[in-house]
């Protein structure tokens, strides 16, 4: 089985393009960390990413989710996000890499649980606030430059998959596979 991440800063539309993707007959893996959010918010955490247990608890549904995506009959399959993009969230946030989040970092190289090529969904030069997502657009910017950093960093190629419709994104992921 083929592991592909689909990354880039909130907002860019990587959740939509997995909808596609998963139309177009591909095995996919949710996000963790806006769940997360919904959760923590739900029990009354208006803003949990300001707590330093976030970024493992991110990186504990990350990893169940990807286990259980493991015996899945897909020859390819598309996770968005990944615990690289958590150790980005965590110095974007400023929070320290915890203990679980370097181990989960060391399983996924140590495994080869994903491709090195990983689908960078570019912003689309605006951002919509939700309940889970406060980040301006000039910060989410800022961040996919940090989240880039940190999978070149890792040894990650970069396929960018820049501004267009939903489509026209994934006929570009399709192409580069």
């Amino acid at each position: 089985m083929r592991r592909f991440i689909l990354t880039g800063a909130p907002g860019a539309g990587k959740t939509v393009l997995l909808r596609q993707l998963e139309l177009d007959g591909f095995g996919v893996v949710e996000e963790a960390a806006t769940d997360v959010i919904a959760l923590e918010q739900a029990r009354g955490v208006a803003e949990p990413w300001t707590r330093s247990s976030f970024i493992d608890l991110v990186v504990d549904l990350q990893r169940r989710r990807q286990s259980r995506a493991a015996n899945a009959p897909d020859d390819i399959q598309f996770h968005d996000r990944s615990a690289v993009c958590t150790a980005a969230l965590a110095i974007f946030l400023g929070h320290p890499a915890s203990t679980a989040l370097s181990h989960e970092l060391q399983r996924i190289e140590r495994e080869g649980i994903y491709q090195k090529r990983v689908f960078f969904i570019r912003t689309m030069g605006f951002i919509k606030p939700t309940e889970a997502r406060r980040i301006s657009f000039e910060d989410a910017r800022r961040f996919e430059q940090v989240h880039e950093k940190t999978y070149r960093d890792r040894g990650f190629e970069i396929v960018p998959i820049g501004p267009g419709s939903v489509l026209d994104r994934a006929a570009a992921i399709r192409r580069a596979l």
